[in-house]
C-alpha cells in the first residue's frame, strides 16, 4: 500500500456513515457456513475501512470508530455463519420425511437391505455367459436367497438342515395333497439337486416364502418345470388350501429381468380367510417358487417387489 502523507493542519472530516444491514448484510449472509472470521473481517474492512474519496487521512478518533464498526460487523458475520451452519447441519441430519415439504407417504414396499451377489468361484462364468450353455449358477445358491426385509421375523422351519438345505417334504407340503405325488416325481425325473429356502412374517401378518430349486441344466428347468408349473391362467400345481387362481396382470412389465422367465399369479375370489400370491422364476438351472399369504388380502406391491428383487439376484 502506498504511504500517505497526513496533513495535520486540515480540518477533521466527518467519518463515513455506518453501513446498514441492507447494504452489508447480504454479503455476510452469502458467506458459506463455517467461513473463517478472518475472511469475513477482511471483507467487512473493504466495505467500511477505506477512506472516502478525497480524504487525506483519518484522526485517531476516527480510526477507533472504524475499528469498532469492523468489530461489530465481524461479530455479526460470525453469528450469521454459525446460524447458517447449524441450520444446514440440522437439515442434513434429518430424515427426508422429517423435513416439511419433503415428506412422502409409503407405497407399501418393504425395506430390504442392499442386494449383493455372492462371488463366483475363481474362473467360473455367470449363469448367462456364452461359455455356460447349461445356465449353471456356480455361486452358492443359499446366498442367492433374498435377505429379510426390516421388521421381519424369520421362519425357522425353512432354515433347512444343518447345511442350510431344505428337505423335499417341507417344500411339497405347500401344495395340495392331490398334487404332491406327481410333483415329487417331477422333481425326481429332472434330477433335483438341492432346495434352498427362506421364509419370514411381517408385522402386518404377511407370510413370505422363497424356494430355490437347483437342477442340472437350464433345459430341465425351462423344458420340464415351466411346462408343468405354468398352467392356463392358473398354476399347474395348486397351493395347499386354495381352489381358484388367475394371472396377475398388474405385475409391472418393466420389472422383468433379462433371461429370467417370470410368471405371476393371484388367488381369485372367494379366497376364504386368507389370500395368497404365487410367482415362478426360471433362471438358468434354478427354478424359484415365491409366495405371499396374508389374512384378508395379500397386498400386491410388496409381493411384486419381492419377486423383482429375487429375479435380480438370480439374473
Amino acid at each position: 500500500m502506498t504511504e500517505q502523507t497526513v496533513d495535520r493542519t486540515a480540518e477533521p472530516t466527518e467519518p463515513p456513515a455506518p453501513v446498514v444491514p441492507e447494504q452489508a448484510g447480504a454479503g455476510v449472509a452469502a458467506e458459506a457456513p463455517g467461513a473463517e472470521g478472518s475472511t469475513v473481517a477482511a471483507e467487512a474492512g473493504t466495505v467500511v475501512g477505506e477512506p472516502a474519496a478525497g480524504e487525506s487521512g483519518a484522526t485517531p478518533r476516527r480510526d477507533r470508530r472504524v475499528l469498532r464498526a469492523v468489530a461489530r460487523w465481524t461479530a455479526a458475520a460470525v453469528v450469521f455463519a454459525a446460524v447458517g451452519t447449524g441450520t444446514a447441519y440440522g437439515i442434513a441430519s434429518m430424515e427426508r420425511t422429517d423435513v416439511p415439504g419433503l415428506a412422502t407417504g409409503s407405497d407399501g414396499r418393504w425395506d430390504y437391505p442392499e442386494l449383493v451377489r455372492p462371488p463366483l468361484p475363481e474362473g467360473s462364468p455367470g449363469p448367462y455367459a456364452d461359455d455356460n450353455p447349461a445356465g449353471a449358477h456356480y455361486a452358492d445358491l443359499r446366498k442367492l436367497l433374498l435377505p429379510l426385509p426390516a421388521g421381519a421375523t424369520a421362519d425357522k422351519e425353512l432354515a433347512g438342515d444343518g447345511n442350510g438345505w431344505l428337505d423335499r417334504k417341507t417344500f411339497l407340503a405347500g401344495f395340495g395333497k392331490d398334487d404332491r405325488e406327481d410333483l415329487s416325481q417331477l422333481l425326481t425325473d429332472n434330477g433335483l439337486r438341492h432346495i434352498a429356502a427362506r421364509g419370514w412374517t411381517m408385522p402386518d401378518g404377511t407370510r413370505a416364502e422363497i424356494f430355490l430349486l437347483h437342477f442340472g441344466t437350464a433345459e430341465q428347468v425351462e423344458g420340464a418345470l415351466l411346462h408343468e408349473f405354468l398352467g392356463y391362467g392358473e398354476p399347474g400345481f395348486l397351493p395347499a388350501g386354495t381352489e381358484a387362481w388367475s394371472d396377475d396382470g398388474s405385475y409391472p412389465a418393466d420389472a422383468g429381468v433379462p433371461d429370467v422367465i417370470t410368471s405371476v399369479y393371484v388367488e381369485a375370489e372367494p379366497t376364504g380367510d386368507e389370500q395368497s400370491r404365487h410367482a415362478y422364476l426360471a433362471a438358468g438351472d434354478t427354478f424359484a417358487v415365491i409366495s405371499h399369504t396374508r389374512k384378508g388380502s395379500a397386498p400386491a406391491v410388496p409381493f411384486h417387489q419381492t419377486v423383482a428383487l429375487q429375479a435380480q439376484l438370480l439374473g
